[in-house]
């Protein structure tokens, strides 16, 4: 049986993204959650009471630490994160109270979705394609997106969401995108993978997929996002394709993934 032609997206800044005032404020106010369940967890008996700013220093540091992670290809939880920082400042790690503190600043922050998202995920469906979504969730639970997602009006197009919080690896890493074509009934042969940054064309190709496109409507990271996520220059040298708009998309996945015999 002729596995099905599949097309996989990332989420940050190719379908979903933040300006970048707002994305700096909510990278902050991120860490701001997690010292104040820090500053409020019990202090483990014989352990000195450390300053917030420390606090906020070693969870700094635990996030920077997820972050390279998962360049390599490997995840590092939020809860993970919390519960490292607790351990290294004598508190009692409360990864569930985080989780609760990131899940209110989510539903206060406005997250804006591609003008063009919904009608190019609906058109790849019309076209026969699988579609599905492949995402890195270093800052928050994939659990808590998927609302935003469906919100958003991108849900009833996206048959399979493979988060890197929910597994043990990250893209870079292969494993992510043949998760996802294994949802879709799909193989790398035949699908093609659409995200903005390194993570995404290196991920794609060490899986083995038929074609990494590289989306640069979305590229206008705050810096301290730059600084994290998007570093690793070299994305347009690998991509097969780059597009500035995603309804340039659709004429090529015909060039892309040609029916088979």
């Amino acid at each position: 049986m002729e596995a099905r032609r599949a097309v996989t997206f990332d989420l940050w800044h190719t379908l979903v993204y933040l300006a970048p005032e707002a994305e700096s404020n909510y990278m902050t106010r991120l860490t701001d959650a997690a010292v104040r369940v820090l500053e409020e967890s019990p202090v483990e008996p014989g352990r000195p009471r450390a300053s917030s700013r420390e606090l906020r220093a070693r969870f700094e540091e635990a996030s920077l630490r997820a972050v390279r992670a998962a360049h390599e290809g490997r995840a590092v939880t939020p809860e993970q994160q919390l519960i490292e920082a607790a351990r290294t400042v004598g508190r009692v790690p409360r990864p569930e109270a985080y989780v609760q503190a990131i899940a209110a600043l989510l539903a206060e922050t406005e997250f804006r979705v591609d003008p063009s998202a919904a009608e190019v995920l609906k058109q790849v469906r019309s076209l026969g394609y699988r579609v599905g979504l492949v995402s890195n969730t270093v800052g928050e639970p994939g659990r808590l997106l998927r609302p935003i997602i469906e919100r958003l009006g991108l849900s009833p197009y996206l048959e399979t969401y493979i988060f890197s919080d929910e597994h043990p690896w990250a893209k870079p890493a292969p494993q992510p995108f043949l998760a996802a074509l294994a949802a879709l009934g799909s193989e790398p042969a035949a699908a093609v993978h659409v995200g903005d940054s390194w993570p995404d064309i290196e991920g794609a190709h060490r899986a083995g997929l038929r074609a990494g496109v590289l989306y640069t409507g979305l590229q206008d990271y705050s810096p301290a996002y730059r600084d994290l996520f998007a570093p690793v220059d070299g994305s347009l040298r690998g991509a097969d394709l780059a597009i500035a708009r995603l309804p340039d998309l659709l004429p090529a996945l015909g060039r892309l993934l040609p029916p088979g015999p």
